[in-house]
C-alpha cells in the first residue's frame, strides 16, 4: 500500500513537472531555456542539495556536466580487463584450473563485511565464452560477466556492429525502437532511447541511457560504457515499463590489431527489468538470453565482414572540434555529427 501510494504521488509530481516544462517551452525559445538553465546551474553548483537536475527538467534541457561518462569510468573497465588477463596468465603458468574473475581477494581478506563484494558464480562454460554472475548487495538482482573470444571476425567489425543503431534494428528482432536522442560534442557521450520486446505477457521495456566509446590504438584496447539516465525529451510512456537501473561495460582486446581476426572481450552487465518474478526466474531468462544475444551479434558481425550489409565505421570517425561547436548539443546538430566520439586526445577514435 505504501509503495502504491508513493507511486501515485510521484506520478502526480512528474506530471506536474511536465506541465511546467511545457509551459516554459511555450514561453521561451530553446536557446533562451538553455541560457537560463546554464545561469541557474552555475549559481547553484557547489551548494549542498542544489536542484540542478530539477532545473534541467523544468527548462527542458539535459545537463551533460552531470551525466556524461567520464574518463575514469572508461579507465576502470580497461583496468578490470587488464587484471583478468594478468590473473589468467598466472593461473595458466601454474596449471591451476581457476577462472580469472574469481580472485581470492573477492572472498577473503576483506575486513569490512558491509563493503565486501560477493564472489562470482559460474553459470555457463561454452567453447567461445564463459558466463558468471554474482548477487548485487542489498538487492535481489545479479550482475553478469562474460569473458569470450572470437577468431573469425576483426575487433573493428565487432565494435562497429554494436555501435550501429540502424543495423541493430535489422539483426535484433527484439528491438522496437533504437535512436540517438542527443550527443555531447565535448566527450562524445550520447543519449539513446531503446525499446525492446519482453516475453509475453510482460510489457515491452524501454531504456534511456548514455553511452561513450573509446579506442586506444597505443594500448590496443577498445571500450564501450553505458548506463541509465533521465532525459527530459523522453518521458515515461504508459505503453512500456521504464528500466531505470542499467549498466554495461564492454572491453575488447585484439589479439594482434584492430583489422586482423581474433580478439578477447569482457562484458559486464546488470539491470533491473522490474518484473514480479522470483530472482531465479529472472536469472534463468538472462542466463539463457545472453548466449542467444551473443550468437546474434556474432552472426551480424560475420555478415558485415562478408559485405552482405554496410556498417558505419565508427573507429575511423574523426572527433569534432571542441571550440564553438561544443556550445550547442541540440539533436539536429548531433544528427549531422553522428561520427563524433571520445575525447580529443584519442585521435584515432
Amino acid at each position: 500500500l505504501l509503495a502504491n501510494q508513493c507511486r501515485f504521488v510521484t506520478g502526480l509530481r512528474v506530471r506536474r513537472a511536465q506541465q511546467i516544462a511545457q509551459l516554459y517551452g511555450r514561453l521561451y525559445s530553446e536557446t533562451s531555456r538553455r541560457v537560463l538553465l546554464g545561469r541557474l546551474w552555475r549559481r547553484l553548483r557547489g551548494r549542498p542539495g542544489h536542484a540542478s537536475a530539477l532545473m534541467a527538467a523544468l527548462a527542458g534541457a539535459f545537463v551533460w556536466d552531470e551525466e556524461r561518462i567520464q574518463e575514469e569510468e572508461l579507465q576502470r573497465s580497461i583496468d578490470e580487463m587488464k587484471r583478468l588477463e594478468e590473473m589468467s596468465h598466472v593461473f595458466q603458468r601454474s596449471g591451476v584450473e581457476r577462472h580469472p574473475s574469481e580472485p581470492k581477494s573477492q572472498t577473503e581478506g576483506n575486513e569490512d563485511p558491509g563493503g565486501k563484494e560477493q564472489p562470482w558464480e559460474m553459470v555457463m562454460d561454452k567453447k567461445h565464452f564463459k558466463l558468471w554472475r554474482r548477487p548485487i548487495t542489498g538487492t535481489h538482482l545479479y550482475q553478469y560477466r562474460v569473458f569470450g573470444t572470437y577468431t573469425d571476425v576483426t575487433p573493428r567489425q565487432f565494435f562497429n556492429v554494436q555501435l550501429d543503431t540502424e543495423y541493430r534494428k535489422k539483426w535484433d528482432a527484439l528491438v522496437i525502437k533504437l535512436e540517438v536522442i542527443e550527443r555531447d560534442v565535448v566527450s562524445g557521450s550520447e543519449v539513446l532511447h531503446w525499446v525492446t520486446h519482453f516475453p509475453y505477457p510482460m510489457y515491452s521495456r524501454d531504456y534511456v541511457y548514455v553511452r561513450r566509446y573509446s579506442v586506444d590504438q597505443e594500448n590496443n584496447v577498445m571500450v564501450l560504457v553505458s548506463r541509465a539516465v533521465e532525459h527530459p525529451s523522453v518521458p515515461e510512456s504508459p505503453e512500456f515499463v521504464r528500466v531505470r537501473s542499467y549498466e554495461s561495460q564492454m572491453v575488447i582486446r585484439p589479439h594482434k590489431s584492430f583489422d586482423e581476426n581474433g580478439f578477447d572481450y569482457l562484458l559486464t552487465y546488470s539491470d533491473n527489468p522490474q518484473t514480479v518474478f522470483p530472482r531465479y526466474c529472472v536469472s534463468w531468462m538472462v542466463s539463457s538470453g545472453m548466449p542467444d544475444f551473443l550468437e546474434k551479434l556474432h552472426m551480424a558481425t560475420l555478415k558485415a565482414k562478408n559485405m552482405e550489409i554496410k556498417v558505419k565505421d565508427y573507429i575511423s570517425s574523426k572527433p569534432l572540434e571542441t571550440g564553438s561547436e561544443a556550445k550547442s548539443t541540440t539533436p539536429s546538430s548531433e544528427r549531422k555529427s553522428e561520427g563524433s566520439c571520445g575525447p580529443a586526445r584519442i585521435e584515432y577514435a
